[in-house]
């Protein structure tokens, strides 16, 4: 009986070491594999009867030790699109089920990787090297929050960029207190120009004129020569305490007498000197208002001593059509697309998913994995959070295989493999050899 222990001892320790061979020789041909989680192995032994009297032969089994938290080397690559992750988590993907004309179905089961090597596909998904379609957040075009709920593959349009119709036009000048004209009033105008955007994103120009009236008292006439009607209407704007109301000189102390489609709410402490206008460029009312600054305050248009118009700043929240120009990840996981326009939109936002053991993760084709009881529920969190790594753009992480490790554990495979074979000879020589003795 012990003579057949041994074969079968010997039996099972040849197999347990083939396997070793088996996922050495996998580690070492993944060592430049995006993403490849080693696979290291386990001994474990398994006893017939074993007590203080008696101990026979068992048997050894061979049992996967799977290395998916330990890091692999970040390498960078220059594509704004490859992510690595440094630290703990995995990205989320899906599998495709398949495509028929340009709708992608997709299989319901959660996949997950650490392969960031993606790119957009041809129907603008966005895909690593294993086939494997990256999901995230999608972002309300409106709010431009992520909608934390529900993950879905991220899919980049290729879609204009919408024009915007300039609502607020924000100025900073400084009128001259002696203008060039001498002080003689009413003054000649003085005149600036501001480029706005239509409902059409067509660039369009107001023409803002300056007339004093008085010692710290102008009116601002506004025209819109493209517009169906160009003389929109005035204001009177009056500085320091012309006002009647307790501002510092050369700021702005109220806005009234207006005409036109011009309307001023008046003097409020702490709130913007503000004026609305309504122009009409061919596509219906379009309601502007122009933000002077906050009354009393220097943060605006001022009076000051001077005899020249001296333009502090100017912004416009209109922006004209723009067509796609690429995409890029940010650090945070927002998925941006850029346009030739010079605006840039977040689509979506890519989480991290993190498991409490993610080495009992099950290993699937293509350097992904499923969930298991054992892995722990996954979480899906922002980057950087609640115990996730970080998102290192333009940048892959490669296998976690140690070569010279692995050919370290490939001679000791090899040394066992022999002395269980040889084990075996021996084993059968005794046999032999006790079937011998009867003849």
């Amino acid at each position: 009986m012990s003579l057949l222990g041994a074969l079968n001892s010997s039996v099972s320790g040849l197999i347990a070491q083939a396997t070793a061979f088996s996922n050495i020789s996998e580690n070492v041909a993944n060592a430049q594999t995006v993403g490849y989680k080693q696979v290291d192995t386990d001994f474990v032994d398994y006893l017939t009867d074993s007590n203080n009297a008696v101990n026979e032969p068992g048997a050894v089994v061979a049992r996967p030790d799977y290395a998916n938290g330990k890091q692999g080397s970040v390498t960078q690559t220059g594509n704004p699109l490859n992510l690595a992750i440094a630290g703990q988590g995995f990205f989320p993907v899906s599998q495709t089920t398949g495509t028929i004309g340009n709708v992608t179905s997709f299989a319901p089961l959660q996949y997950y990787t650490r392969a960031g090597d993606f790119q957009v596909n041809a129907n603008g998904y966005m895909v690593n090297s294993a086939g494997l379609y990256l999901n995230g957040w999608q972002v309300n075009p409106t709010t431009g929050a992520a909608n934390q709920n529900s993950l879905a593959p991220i899919q980049v349009s290729q879609s204009v960029f919408n024009p915007v119709a300039t609502s607020t036009v924000k100025l900073a000048a400084n009128l001259p207190a002696t203008p060039t004209t001498g002080t003689a009033t009413p003054a000649s105008p003085i005149s600036s120009d501001i480029n706005i955007n239509d409902a059409l994103g067509t660039q369009q120009t107001l023409t803002l004129s300056w007339v004093q009236n008085a010692a710290n008292d102008w009116t601002v006439s506004i025209a819109a020569p493209t517009a169906l009607t160009p003389a929109l209407g005035s204001a009177e704007v009056k500085f320091g305490t012309t006002s009647g109301n307790p501002v510092a000189a050369g700021t702005i102390g109220q806005i009234g007498t207006a005409t036109g489609t011009v309307t001023a709410a008046g003097y409020a402490a702490g709130l913007p000197a503000a004026l609305s206008f309504t122009a009409n460029f061919g596509s219906g009312p379009q309601n502007i208002s122009l933000n002077m600054g906050t009354y009393g305050l220097t943060n605006g248009v001022t009076q000051y001593a001077g005899t020249a118009y001296n333009l502090g700043g100017l912004t416009q929240n209109g922006v004209p059509a723009g067509t796609f120009a690429s995409v890029a990840a940010q650090t945070d996981g927002s998925v941006v697309v850029n346009y030739n326009n010079g605006q840039s939109r977040s689509i979506a936002q890519i989480p991290l998913v993190t498991f409490a053991a993610p080495d009992k993760l099950q290993s699937q084709n293509g350097q992904s994995f499923t969930a298991t009881l054992l892995s722990g529920t996954p979480t899906a969190v922002v980057a950087n959070a609640s115990g996730a790594g970080n998102i290192v753009t333009s940048a892959v992480e490669g296998s976690n295989v140690d070569i010279a490790s692995e050919f370290s554990h490939l001679i000791v495979a090899q040394q066992a493999y022999s002395a269980n074979a040889k084990m075996i000879t021996a084993a059968n020589q005794l046999l032999t050899t006790t079937i011998d003795m009867k003849q």
